[in-house]
């Protein structure tokens, strides 16, 4: 018997306006880098709101350019509810997109792998959704903003 094919449903896409690196350097054989997000917003099917600034990704850069993301943000829906972000994500491509991407230059977002899986925590029940369903993500990374598409897996 094959198994059934999980389905995908837009949840909602999400832009970000992040700020410059903060490059800590090779620690544990990996470049740290902590990008600050400044703010921004989200919209879906029934829910939109805005990033609040404060949060980060705390990024462990490869020496191919790859990268394992470790994001962490809040958003307010438009009726002031707060959802926790916890985003877990990979970055990955051919070096020279990578190059670019890394130094801050405009690429195309097919060029490259970036995918994730974020985890929402509210106590607000009309979005108590969120922690009932895994997500998977969808990025894509410019020199001043991340652009996140996030699916329910049905």
């Amino acid at each position: 018997m094959t198994p059934p094919t999980p389905r995908l449903e837009l949840a909602f896409s999400l832009e970000a306006e992040v700020g410059e690196p903060l490059d800590l350097g090779i620690v544990r054989h990996e470049r740290r880098r902590i990008i600050p997000i400044l703010g921004g917003t989200f919209a879906g099917p029934g829910i939109q709101g805005r990033v609040l600034p404060g949060g980060a990704d705390w990024q462990l850069v490869h020496d191919d350019g790859g990268a394992v993301l470790d994001a962490r943000y809040t958003l307010e829906t438009d009726n002031g509810a707060l959802i926790y972000v916890v985003n877990h994500g990979l970055r990955h491509g051919p070096a020279e997109v990578l190059r670019k991407l890394n130094a801050g230059e405009p690429v195309d977002p097919d060029s490259y792998y970036f995918r994730s899986a974020p985890v929402f925590e509210t106590s607000a029940a009309e979005w108590a959704w969120l922690m009932h369903f895994l997500f998977v993500g969808y990025g894509e990374r410019y020199p001043d903003k991340v652009k996140l598409h996030f699916f329910k897996v049905l």
